[in-house]
């Protein structure tokens, strides 16, 4: 029997709404404060209250600083002022959590330094991390891969995130949603818009369930234990404004099995230009996998199979996207069951530069270690170096830091 907890993003997910579900859910507390004390920060309390999102009860999770009160989580927001990636790893390198709760918190601000930096053309050391880097929001990261931790999943999912729409004002000027920051670390990520005229996904809830989050798509089947529901900062009229986390198990321990729907169709008359723009098309709808085969059609004609696996919720637009942007005049379709290993990335310090790597798990039990090609193939045009030489070298050290 296998634990599976689901995010339900059906108003987007910021950091407080994450911590919020998950105190709801059962997380104590009393050990949240006792985890997050360790971080050495001095001069605020946490509280959760009960509220109301339309109609519906829920926790709001709040940080008090000193001379004010609970607050609401702003881009703007710099009441810490900025600090560096160095300055917050080092915090948490200072702190008592677990190594692999140090390790996966240190990996998510690494990501978002890689985000920021890449946005704003400057090395990851100059990045100072605005929003994020202030105390709220190291709360809210830390504080969500302990109370994650404290679960103990076998097996993390996420539904498709709604992240609303209209402007946004952040540190660096207004721009539109998604923020920047929370497109880049949301892409692979199946997103849409409700059409509601606000942020409902943070960087922060971005990075959170993109970086735990195993698979995306409806919730798995599972046995329902504990439900917890964590508000936003705004009551909405007619949606709840709450992140819903839902725990529970599988009886078969099949945990890793999710519905999935395979189209399908052959095709022989259509310029073969055609075929790498639709594979990008519909990747970008949220396909799971896009792929081609070479088959031999009626009249002894060489022809291409295209089969294309997605979430069961996306088949009526991506049946649209075949039909619009190919020549066939039919498609067959077919629900299944696929098994997954769990999957994270990591990042991993090479003597050549840092590498990710996509790490699979079954059960806790590591599987599958493979660094990211494109890391490797940038830093050997960066450096002169074949690509292989630079892919043993991260093998190598990724290997190193597993014995260590």
């Amino acid at each position: 029997m296998s634990k599976i907890l689901y995010f339900d993003c059906f108003a987007g997910a910021s950091g407080d709404m994450v911590l919020g579900a998950l105190l709801d859910a059962g997380l104590p507390l009393a050990e949240l404060e006792a985890a997050l004390g360790s971080l050495m920060i001095q001069g605020y309390r946490l509280s959760a209250d009960r509220v109301l999102r339309a109609g519906l009860s829920a926790t709001k999770f709040r940080l008090h600083e000193p001379g004010g009160h609970g607050h609401p989580h702003t881009h703007a927001d710099a009441r810490e002022g900025h600090r560096s990636l160095a300055e917050i790893v080092a915090l948490i390198g200072k702190s008592s959590l677990p190594a692999d709760g140090r390790e996966r918190a240190t990996a998510l601000f690494r990501r978002l330094a890689e985000v920021e930096a890449g946005i704003h053309q400057m090395p990851v050391d100059q990045v100072h991390l605005h929003e994020v880097g202030a105390l709220d929001s190291i709360i809210d990261i830390v504080g969500a891969v302990f109370g994650l931790q404290w679960f103990a999943a076998d097996r993390i999912v996420s539904s498709p995130l709604n992240v609303g729409g209209g402007m946004v004002r952040s540190a660096h000027g207004v721009f539109p949603v998604p923020a920047p920051a929370t497109l880049r670390l949301l892409e692979g990520v199946p997103v849409y818009s409700s059409g509601v005229q606000m942020e409902t996904v943070t960087p922060t809830g971005a990075l959170l369930v993109a970086g735990h989050a195993a698979a995306f798509g409806p919730m798995p089947p599972m046995r329902v234990d504990r439900v917890g529901y964590g508000a936003g900062d705004r009551d909405l009229p007619g949606t709840p404004n709450v992140l819903r986390v839902i725990v529970g198990h599988d009886d078969d321990g099949e945990s890793h099995a999710e519905r999935v729907v395979v189209l399908e169709c052959e095709i022989d008359d259509m310029n073969p230009q055609i075929y790498g723009v639709l594979l990008e098309t519909l990747y970008a709808a949220g396909a799971l996998e896009v792929f081609y085969t070479a088959v031999q059609m009626k009249k002894n004609r060489p022809g291409t199979l295209l089969t294309v696996v997605a979430p069961p919720g996306l088949r009526e637009a991506l049946t649209g996207i075949v039909f619009r942007e190919t020549t066939t005049i039919g498609l067959r379709y077919q629900e299944l069951l696929r098994a997954c290993l769990d999957r994270e990335i990591v990042v991993v310090e090479t003597p050549v530069g840092q590498v990710r790597f996509k790490i699979a798990r079954r059960g806790g039990e590591v599987l599958n270690a493979s660094p990211e090609f494109e890391d490797c193939a940038r830093i050997a045009g960066e450096r002169s170096l074949p690509v292989k030489q630079v892919l043993s070298l991260a093998v190598e050290a990724y290997g190193q830091t597993r014995r260590g």
